[in-house]
């Protein structure tokens, strides 16, 4: 049986959330002419593939990686429990890396970008990791 913890409950933390996620993934496209998609941006960083658009890339993932600690600076908590051990995080890792490489794309991109674009493959991609996070939730998850 599925129970909320309403005293956790934060929808107007959650909407202000995605209000920014939509703001940036609407500048991307809009100024670079891409796709906010995480699992392409790291990639493209990593194998070195477009040299010329490495620079946007970078700060991206800086960007990303800095809001968390903004965040911190504001509002002095992330309220985060871990439910997995070391191993298992790892293996969910390169499980979804695979899933990205095979799906062509992972949540951001397909999830945001994808269906705002009303992208039937991104609708199929979506369900599935929806799904997929679904039944983790209520196998792994207790």
């Amino acid at each position: 049986m599925l129970t909320i913890d309403w005293i956790n409950f934060t929808p107007l933390n959650s909407l202000l959330g995605g209000i920014f996620i939509g703001i940036a993934a609407s500048i991307l496209l809009l100024v670079n002419g891409r796709i906010m998609g995480i699992s392409g941006i790291l990639g493209d960083i990593i194998t070195f593939k477009e040299k010329n658009e490495l620079n946007w890339r970078i700060v991206f993932i800086i960007g990303v990686l800095i809001g968390p600690l903004i965040y911190l600076l504001i509002f002095q908590d992330i309220k985060s429990t871990m439910i997995a051990d070391t191993t298992l995080l790892i293996q969910a890792g390169l499980l979804v890396g695979i899933g990205t490489a095979l799906g062509n794309g992972c949540t951001s991109g397909h999830g945001i970008c994808g269906l705002a674009r009303f992208s039937v493959r991104s609708a199929v991609a979506t369900v599935t990791f929806v799904g997929f996070g679904i039944m983790t939730v209520y196998f792994i998850g207790g």
